[in-house]
Formats: C-alpha cells, sequence, structure tokens
C-alpha cells in the first residue's frame, strides 16, 4: 500500500506537471519562430547588401565609365552630348537589372512557416484534452483585447 501511494499523483500535481509541459511547449515553438526568423532575416540582408551594393557600382560606374564610353563614343564621330547621353542611358538600364536582382531576393522572405505549422498543430492537440471548447469568461469585456480601440 506504501507504494501505491507513492505513484498516485494529487490532481494539483497534475496541473502543475501539465502547466510545466506547457511552457516548455511555448518556449521550444518560440525558439523555433526566432531559429527561422533569423534565416529570413539574413536572406533580408542579403538583399539588403546587393541593393547597396548595386548602387555603389552604378555610382562608380556612371563616373568613370560614362566619361571613357563617352569620349570613345566622341571618337568614332558622334556628337558629345548625345555620347554622354547614351552612355548614361546604358548604366541606368545596368542599375535597373541589379535592382531587379535585389528584389527577386527579396521575393524569398517569408514567414516562419514550420513554427506556424508547429503552433498549429499543437494547438490542435491540446484542444481535444480541454473538451474541444474554450472555457466561457465570466467578464469578456475585462479583456483589454477584447474592447475596440479608441483611436
Amino acid at each position: 500500500m506504501a507504494e501505491d501511494r507513492v505513484t498516485e499523483r494529487t490532481v494539483g500535481q497534475l496541473v502543475a506537471q501539465a502547466s510545466q509541459e506547457v511552457s516548455q511547449i511555448v518556449r521550444a515553438e518560440l525558439a523555433l519562430a526566432k531559429a527561422e526568423i533569423a534565416s529570413s532575416a539574413k536572406n533580408g540582408a542579403a538583399a539588403g547588401g546587393l541593393f547597396g551594393a548595386a548602387g555603389y557600382l552604378a555610382f562608380l560606374a556612371s563616373i568613370l565609365l560614362t566619361i571613357a564610353l563617352a569620349f570613345g563614343l566622341v571618337a568614332l564621330g558622334v556628337p558629345a552630348w548625345l555620347a554622354f547621353l547614351l552612355v548614361a542611358v546604358l548604366f541606368l538600364v545596368l542599375a535597373g537589372g541589379l535592382a531587379l536582382v535585389g528584389r527577386s531576393r527579396i521575393g524569398r522572405i517569408g514567414p516562419p512557416k514550420r513554427a506556424i505549422e508547429s503552433t498549429r498543430l499543437t494547438i490542435a492537440a491540446v484542444k481535444p484534452g480541454h473538451g474541444g471548447e474554450a472555457e466561457p469568461s465570466s467578464e469578456p469585456s475585462s479583456e483589454p483585447s477584447a474592447r475596440p480601440s479608441a483611436r
């Protein structure tokens, strides 16, 4: 009989254990979301770096190559004003291409899909344990999120 008392647990102990396990699940879900967001942030930083590189290279090229190409066109017999205009248009097209590459990298950034799916599955697993229904609140209007914003 002494062994039966040792293995029996009170309702309070079971509730405390369940609370601890739910806390551990929530912490694990947050850690997963942080890891996925960090990955997306790295991709976003790479996209920002590409935009920066595109701008910097467009600036340097417009200074150095504009003069060289324009004078090259002038040497071929193109009027100076037209030569400089053609070179400027060429560099704008190149800068636009680099910006499009950066934009495609931004398209790869997305929400933390695994964390969202895992959280959805966790919620679905927990709901049947509570009878599938949320407990009715005695004061539903006392929650700040239930009140409409006064702004």
